[in-house]
């Protein structure tokens, strides 16, 4: 693949990949930071990537590397993932469903992040995080039960 067609492929994507840095990370900053990283990580490595048809994955799967580095980062400075900014998608600012995807563990909210508000398909998301399909779908349906159960549990209260 030429820096031409790169540079047309992730500008097609633009939009998706922030959303999903976004998503994950919770603040807008951090996740233009990520995109910009994981676009350039992906240009420097660009010569790895032997199959063009996978693009979209290849680099999704960069980002959320960049993604969890970040979180990381945050944990070892603070103790504790900062809040999310307010700004944002608004499919996912209504407040107990951000805190509710927020508190699920990182292999279920990545699977949520990517299915429901990035809109990958479950074949899509399952190469973007290297697993099969099947336990795709089992931490999804697993991460739906708990959310339903969390926010259940609030609309009580």
């Amino acid at each position: 693949m030429e820096r031409e067609e790169f540079a047309a492929r992730t500008e097609a994507v633009k939009a998706r990949l922030y959303r999903t840095a976004y998503l994950y990370l919770g603040s807008e900053a951090d996740a233009l930071e990520a995109v910009d990283e994981a676009v350039y990580q992906a240009l420097r490595s660009l010569r790895q990537l032997r199959r063009p048809e996978y693009f979209e994955t290849w680099l999704t799967r960069i980002l959320l590397n960049e993604c969890s580095r970040e979180l990381r980062r945050r944990r070892r400075f603070s103790g504790e993932e900062a809040l999310p900014e307010t700004a944002g998608p608004d499919v996912y600012d209504a407040l107990p469903l951000r805190e509710a995807v927020r508190r699920l563990p990182e292999e279920l909210r990545t699977v949520v992040i990517l299915r429901y508000f990035t809109g990958l398909t479950l074949q899509e998301t399952a190469d973007s995080l290297k697993l099969p399909v099947g336990t795709v779908s089992t931490r999804q349906r697993k991460a739906l039960q708990l959310l339903r159960l969390e926010l259940g549990e609030e609309e009580r209260v």
